[in-house]
């Protein structure tokens, strides 16, 4: 069965011996460094002479992942500045890099284009940054959830209706991961998971994927818990989420987003008491301002997540929405001087 070829070997032994060692770093948010460069709707568009420019009759600001075709450059050095401040794994910018997300902006004939370009960007800069400095770093192909739900209604007066399937983000999710593996991504990241039915569709995809690539790659899986319920969107506990992807024999579980770190931990807790994967957090830096901005300092998340690692709840940790180079590079020595969580053992919760 398809479902149980192992990674190829290098880069599953590589990463399992790094995280055996010590806690593993993760980047931190594209997003709030692209808001940072100020881009206007021509510099999305890569107009002014670049090779790619987009030509359409819809909006494009605000489409990060196609800064990959239009400012490949800008994208590249986000990703070298998260590796220089201490990320061993940076994500690819295509958390929206499907059919599903890119129909907002009518632009699904260049799938394929972000998600391969999108992994060749990252990779470049790891290989700038690690004949600097020696450091062994891996590039993780970004899927994110998409902007549909597979088990709930988006009509409250028609609670059977469903906005999309499993077969259509099966086929989307496909589509991006193919795209991935063919730019050289060394493992998967499904994250931000609000619907476990919707990861289910990016997993079954990456195992068709691998099944046609020949050789499975390490998957990562992240989910998120939306308010203080303690649930996903989709209302499932982290126990009940961990058993519903265990199946697919991640490298690493966890959760990231909508939470900052202090409201993460009984969560994260909760799912290193059950899960017999690695453990990986990347919580927002704190929760958002009025202005939807991010306050919490650096320094104020490190210390936060090292109390993750204090506990032995992780072995992979970085930032997620807010959080810059600085975060990361306080994050990492934060938690410098702990060791990882191990593998198969239950966190003292």
């Amino acid at each position: 069965m398809h479902s149980f070829m192992l990674p190829p070997a290098d880069t599953f032994d590589a990463l399992t011996r790094a995280a055996r060692e010590r806690i593993l770093i993760l980047d931190g948010a594209m997003g709030t460094m692209i808001q940072t460069l100020g881009l206007d709707e021509d510099a999305f568009r890569g107009h002014g002479g670049h090779s790619c420019a987009i030509h359409s009759d819809h909006p494009q600001q605000g489409n990060n992942d196609l800064l990959i075709l239009t400012q490949p450059q800008a994208v590249e050095d986000i990703h070298y500045a998260f590796a220089m401040a201490g990320a061993d794994i940076v994500e690819t910018n295509t958390f929206s890099s499907t059919i599903i997300a890119q129909a907002d902006y009518a632009m699904e004939d260049r799938v394929h284009a972000l998600n391969a370009e999108g992994a060749r960007i990252a990779r470049r800069a790891m290989d700038r940054a690690t004949a600097q400095d020696g450091k062994p770093r891996w590039v993780a192909g970004a899927v994110g959830p998409t902007n549909r739900t597979a088990s709930m209604s988006p009509d409250v007066n028609d609670p059977g209706y469903r906005a999309v399937t499993f077969d259509d983000l099966r086929r989307a999710y496909g589509q991006q991961v193919r795209g991935l593996i063919d730019g050289g991504a060394d493992l998967i990241l499904i994250e931000t998971i609000f619907d476990t039915l919707n990861a289910k569709a990016a997993i079954f995809a990456c195992f068709e994927a691998f099944a046609e690539h020949g050789k499975r790659l390490p998957i990562m899986i992240s989910g998120t818990i939306t308010d203080a319920s303690g649930r996903t969107l989709s209302g499932q506990t982290p126990t009940a989420f961990w058993h519903s992807v265990r199946h697919a024999r991640p490298f690493t579980v966890g959760l990231n987003c909508a939470l900052g770190a202090d409201a993460m931990r009984p969560h994260l807790a909760e799912l290193a008491g059950v899960a017999d994967s690695l453990i990986c957090a990347y919580p927002n830096a704190g929760l958002p301002n009025a202005f939807g901005q991010y306050d919490e300092a650096p320094e104020q998340t490190a210390a936060k997540v090292e109390v993750f690692a204090r506990e032995g709840l992780v072995n992979i940790v970085g930032g997620c929405c807010g959080t810059t180079p600085d975060h990361i590079a306080e994050i990492a020595q934060a938690v410098a001087g702990h060791a990882p969580r191990k593998a198969g053992v239950l966190a003292d919760v």
